[in-house]
């Protein structure tokens, strides 16, 4: 472990995999901080107190303007991010659930645009499949981004990587 990190201890983040019951989910660009330039699901810091859904129906309104509920835990990813120099920059754990929109309002919109300037809905099955291609990519030591792949946010990567079992996950949610 690198000095400039000893006594810190990981963050704890849920990501939130907003679907519509048909195999589509909220994902969207990000901005301005760590992962900028990928892809990623609605998602934030757990505040002090809060539970994972209270934590996910906070964040998905903040970012998409989106109320969500039926919030289902689903799992978790340690996600070590790689500095300069190959050492480890920042520490989540991130805490996935998913959940579905209520309210007749199904568009998501960029409540906070210096983080993330779009959302939209894609199919669970093209993230899935993008996230393989990231992580086989990174396995060979390519960029993912030079043969026009989309690239994905850490997360959702180990997402692919630890839990392969998950590709249908949606079925019947």
């Amino acid at each position: 472990m690198a000095e400039e990190h000893q006594g810190q201890r990981p963050k704890v983040g849920v990501g939130v995999i907003i679907h519509d019951n048909q195999g589509n989910i909220v994902m969207g660009e990000r901005a301005g901080s760590h992962g900028a330039g990928t892809l990623q699901c609605p998602g934030g810091h757990i505040e002090h107190g809060e539970t994972f859904a209270e934590t996910a129906a906070r964040e998905a309104l903040e970012e998409t303007g989106l109320r969500v509920g039926n919030v289902k835990f689903l799992t978790t990813t340690n996600d070590v991010f790689v500095g300069e120099g190959g050492g480890p920059s920042k520490h989540f754990v991130t805490v996935f659930v998913t959940c579905t929109v209520v309210g007749g309002d199904m568009v998501p919109k960029p409540m906070e645009p210096e983080n993330c300037a779009a959302w939209a809905w894609i199919p669970w099955r093209q993230m899935w499949a993008w996230a393989g291609e990231q992580a086989e990519a990174e396995k060979l030591g390519r960029d993912v981004g030079a043969g026009g792949g989309k690239k994905l946010f850490l997360p959702l990567v180990n997402l692919w990587r630890e839990y392969p079992e998950m590709e249908n996950v949606l079925v019947g949610r």
